[in-house]
């Protein structure tokens, strides 16, 4: 096994050599609010990665990764980063999915689904948020009941990133008549290609539409895609969802810390940084994306002992909220003519982009309202919040 350094060296040669002819055109393209952009391209990209042995590279080998280490796989992200190759279509599949197969799935169920997410063969969503349970994830009302071979499955989910793009979605759905909260909800695997299946894109406010709102209407899915025993889908998604906050958070900073550079330089050549409260805000984002760093690689002490610690949801309240706040100042810094749309009918430039669809940050993946609720009771040991 190499050491980090040489692990780093390879991934930046392989990423300076291949980010180029067709694909040069894609450094930037893609991420959050920017998921329509060179979609088939991103996508074309990515299979090449696959080829040459760059998808899931934390993974063990057996299941098709590289079996990298911790440090390594931070590594990875962060040079990905730097090199500002194009936001991953595969992230879901890669980083929430398969993690959790790998710690949970059966034999057959790795078998059948490990090798199509590293080839990139097919796409996952997450069926989560409902429009009653979004971040109180316990209050789903999806049910699924069994009939003969199959699961059915019946209720709306909403707020699926890229569930148009994607071909299956894990689903947390209730499965015991009559449980509540966390009990009788199950983990399943549902195919996004057969009936009773609607998909409905959501216009943003940015213009586009990544999220998407699912209806399930009888839609069937095999009994043994069910992840974990049935009613037992509540350990397992919060598995997942510890996941989503693992390493690659740590690549997330680096384009977090490009639109800051950017945004100081525009500051300085527009002349809004001679205004002291705005060097004040510039250098409050500064020491907050300093803070975030270091709480991202504390959080990583806990990662490498199994599972993330509590600082995966202060974690996730710091990024949302500075990043949210990154928008606002950059509306700030352009001044009023931030405000008026760059093109006909509705034509927006980055930071625009940046700023409306940050709003989204401080809700998705668990809102921050939710995030202070677990550190306050499962962290403090504070009295749990009266509920009706």
């Amino acid at each position: 096994m190499s050491s980090v350094e040489e692990f780093r060296t390879e991934i930046r040669g392989w990423l300076a050599a291949n980010l180029t002819g067709s694909f040069a055109g894609l450094r930037g393209r893609g991420g959050p609010g920017r998921e329509h952009e060179a979609f088939a391209e991103r996508l074309g990209w990515e299979r090449h990665m696959a080829a040459e042995g760059w998808t899931c590279v934390g993974w063990p080998k057996e299941y098709g990764g590289r079996g990298a280490t911790l440090g390594q796989q931070v590594a990875f992200h962060e040079e990905y980063a730097l090199a500002d190759a194009p936001a991953r279509v595969n992230h879901i599949g890669e980083q929430l999915l398969g993690p959790t197969l790998v710690a949970f799935g059966t034999p057959e169920q790795r078998a059948r689904f490990l090798p199509p997410i590293v080839a990139v063969e097919e796409l996952w969503c997450q069926g989560y948020s409902e429009p009653d349970a979004g971040s109180d994830l316990a209050n789903v009302r999806t049910r699924a009941v069994r009939d003969g071979e199959d699961w059915v499955v019946t209720g709306q989910k909403i707020w699926t990133s890229l569930a148009h793009e994607a071909h299956w979605c894990f689903v947390v759905a209730r499965t015991e008549p009559g449980s509540t909260r966390h009990r009788g909800l199950s983990y399943l695997l549902v195919p996004l290609d057969g009936t009773g299946v609607e998909i409905r894109p959501i216009a943003q406010l940015t213009g586009t539409s990544e999220f998407n709102e699912v209806f399930f209407d009888g839609a069937r899915t095999r009994a043994e895609h069910i992840v974990g025993a049935p009613g037992d889908g509540w350990r397992v998604a919060m598995a997942t969802l510890g996941f989503e906050r693992g390493v690659s958070t740590l690549g997330q900073q680096v384009g977090f810390r490009r639109e800051l550079e950017t945004l100081i330089a525009l500051a300085r050549g527009n002349g809004a940084a001679e205004d002291p409260l705005i060097r004040d805000r510039l250098a409050r984002a500064w020491t907050g994306l300093e803070t975030i760093r270091c709480n991202a690689l504390r959080m990583l002490d806990g990662v490498a002992a199994g599972a993330p610690g509590p600082e995966a949801s202060i974690g996730k309240i710091f990024w949302a909220t500075w990043h949210r706040e990154l928008g606002e100042l950059a509306m700030s810094v352009l001044g009023a003519g931030g405000m008026t749309a760059t093109g006909e009918p509705y034509e927006l430039d980055d930071w625009q982009r940046l700023f409306l669809f940050s709003r989204s940050d401080t809700i998705y993946a668990g809102s921050n309202e939710i995030q202070r609720n677990i550190i306050a009771e499962r962290v403090l040991g504070l009295p749990k919040e009266i509920r009706p």
